[in-house]
């Protein structure tokens, strides 16, 4: 014996919302670890590329500031050692007779990175395409 129909549109609607964010907060948590993965593989990489005296320059790499705020991403690569951009970018000598030239580290291992782009976002836009597929 039926009583009578029950209409679930408004609950479907109100599912797929919640889906809709819940999925979204799926993908902001798995760009976040690409995210990190990135940070992590860019100190490595800058730390081998970065010349070595005494070693200093090479400690002073640190990763800080993983951020998301509206549509981005973000996080800070730094150095605080104080001659470090007079090696990145060149430097005239003690006595200013001559040049060094710089040996841009940074600048290479930023293009470097760039091109590894892919290979952690790929992965995670896949898996989000089928989500919203399914």
């Amino acid at each position: 014996m039926a009583f009578g129909t029950i209409d679930d549109a408004q609950f479907q609607a109100f599912a797929k919302r919640v889906g809709n964010k819940v999925q979204a907060k799926q993908i902001v948590r798995e760009v976040g670890n690409g995210m990190r993965k990135l940070a992590v593989q860019s100190t490595r990489t800058v730390k081998a590329a970065t010349p070595v005296d005494t070693g200093t320059l090479r400690r002073g790499w640190t990763t800080s500031g993983m951020s998301f705020g509206g549509s981005a991403f973000s996080f800070t690569l730094e150095n605080n050692v104080e001659y470090a951009p007079f090696v990145e970018n060149g430097h005239r000598t003690r006595g200013g007779g001559s040049w060094v030239e710089g040996r841009f580290f940074l600048k290479k291992t930023v293009i470097q990175i760039q091109g590894e782009f892919p290979q952690y976002w790929q992965p995670i836009f896949d898996k989000a395409l089928r989500g919203l597929l399914d």
